[in-house]
């Protein structure tokens, strides 16, 4: 369901992609991906979970201070869906205490208009126009990449995650994926959190 004030594809004249990461930080994967970013000159915006940040607050320091943006995406990773309004938007602003930013994001890209509503005074939500599906155990890193290549558009907020559960075929689709994008004269844009 679309909700106004809700972006799924950020619309700029130049030729530009949005990488997004979900679910971090954490120790075994987010800092690969930090080095894998700098290595390649990119900023992103990382979509963090409350209780990650509070396990790793050095990792949400170190994003920072390698110039990315931060996302809320909730304490817990609640999905809206499940869940009743008031005890989402709890889950939400508990993550507001260690996660400062105007930039949410739903798990699993659900919400209820009742939870975006009040929300959308709070927060920019950001959505998606590509998920990678990095974290499909049915998918291996050649198609999580080939996703990339095929849903790519100007525009494009696209989705990894830090995530174990998607290490093995991000690690694999990430760096093939900027290579890619940037051969096909991509520019890499970071969601500003204001």
């Amino acid at each position: 369901m679309l909700f106004p004030e809700t972006l799924w594809r950020i619309h700029k004249k130049e030729h530009t992609v949005y990488l997004t990461f979900d679910d971090g930080p954490i120790p075994e994967v987010t800092p690969w991906v930090l080095d894998t970013l700098d290595r390649y000159n990119v900023k992103a915006t990382f979509f963090m979970v409350g209780n990650n940040v509070e396990k790793n607050p050095e990792l949400y320091e170190e994003v920072l201070r390698r110039g990315h943006s931060v996302g809320n995406h909730t304490m817990t990773h609640l999905q809206g869906f499940k869940v009743t309004t008031r005890r989402y938007l709890h889950d939400v602003f508990c993550a507001t205490e260690l996660i400062h930013t105007t930039l949410f994001r739903p798990p699993h890209g659900l919400i209820r208009f009742g939870q975006s509503f009040v929300l959308r005074s709070h927060f920019t939500i950001i959505m998606y126009d590509l998920v990678t599906r990095d974290y499909s155990k049915k998918l291996s890193g050649e198609q999580v990449l080939e996703n990339v290549k095929r849903f790519t558009r100007n525009g494009s907020i696209i989705v990894f995650h830090d995530s174990l559960k998607a290490e093995k075929n991000m690690k694999y689709a990430l760096p093939r994926a900027i290579e890619w994008l940037q051969e096909q004269g991509y520019k890499f844009g970071s969601i500003p959190m204001q």
